[in-house]
């Protein structure tokens, strides 16, 4: 199968009640890009997905036989958040989503790891999780500041 654009190893699907306003929403606060939209009956959107350095995820509408759907179905529940990992403008991203509305899980600060993070929820109640790395860590040094063990450090 042949597409004009090179699939990643590795995308999640996201379920909106609204995947159309979705798909601004996202563009407006995390600076996604549209690939492309599948409309199915009465021009809904069952299917799109959406670019971001290199990475895809996949926004979704209901799909019958699909036994998904929004955390906005579910009183706000969550089984799975969506990271993605900066490369750089972490905070000036975190101020974008902020003034698109999206409601703090958790304030943007430097973790143990190395990494500087932050995570919110978007209209719907999905979350998001933004990290950029600022410092190498070794992991004797994640370990001693969490008081955590840690396997397969790379």
């Amino acid at each position: 199968m042949t597409t004009p654009w090179k699939q990643p190893i590795f995308a999640s699907a996201v379920y909106y009640r609204d995947p159309l306003a979705a798909l601004d929403w996202l563009e407006k606060a995390f600076g996604f890009k549209r690939q492309f939209v599948v409309y199915g009956p009465e021009d809904k959107v069952a299917h799109s997905e959406m670019r971001f350095e290199g990475a895809s995820v996949m926004i979704c509408g209901s799909w019958p036989g699909m036994p998904s759907t929004s955390p906005a179905d579910l009183d706000g529940k969550n089984t799975q958040s969506v990271h993605v990992q900066l490369q750089s403008g972490i905070d000036a991203h975190c101020q974008r989503a902020l003034a698109a509305g999206a409601k703090v899980v958790r304030e943007i600060a430097d973790q143990f790891y190395g990494d500087r993070v932050y995570v919110v929820s978007d209209p719907e109640g999905h979350l998001w999780s933004f990290g950029q790395t600022v410092r190498a860590v070794t992991r004797e040094e994640a370990e001693q500041a969490s008081g955590l063990k840690i396997d397969g450090w790379v």
